[in-house]
């Protein structure tokens, strides 16, 4: 019966290695944005969506340990910006020759971050004004441990 209380322990031992890579939780935001997150935690990656009191998702955010290998066009390349300290470009996203209304507004970038982890942003804003607020908003967001921690 020492098989059951090694395997046991090699089981806890792999779900903690888990638990120590994948991000526990998504960066505070500020309380005058309005904005709450919704979070859906999995063993590698941690998706954050940002909804307004109405439930508009206006920013998502995915962290991972993987690159997201997403494709950005640079003829879509718009807006110079920073998230989690790192320079960026935002981009409209590639819909296929689609766009749908609020399609000029939208945005989405990938950044690298530290020790191999990357962040996907998208943003759903539904005006250019509300496009600005929400770059700055992503460019604000600390994503270091102590500053989720902390509540920054």
């Amino acid at each position: 019966m020492k098989f059951v209380p090694v395997v046991l322990s090699s089981l806890l031992f792999a779900a903690a290695q888990a638990a120590a890579q994948a991000p526990t939780e998504c960066p505070s935001l500020p309380a005058s944005s309005g904005l709450q997150w919704q979070q859906q935690a999995q063993a590698d990656f941690l998706v954050c969506r940002a909804a307004t009191a109405e439930g508009r998702e206006v920013l998502s955010l995915m962290l991972s340990a993987r690159d997201p290998a997403i494709p950005l066009n640079r003829s879509l390349r718009q807006e110079k910006g920073s998230f989690g300290g790192e320079s960026l470009y935002w981009y409209q996203p590639d819909l296929g020759g689609q766009q749908p209304p609020g399609y000029a507004e939208r945005r989405i970038s990938v950044v690298k971050l530290d020790k191999g982890r990357y962040a996907q942003i998208s943003l759903y804003p539904d005006s250019a004004q509300e496009l600005g607020s929400l770059q700055q908003l992503a460019q604000g967001m600390s994503l270091t441990p102590s500053a989720v921690a902390a509540g920054r």
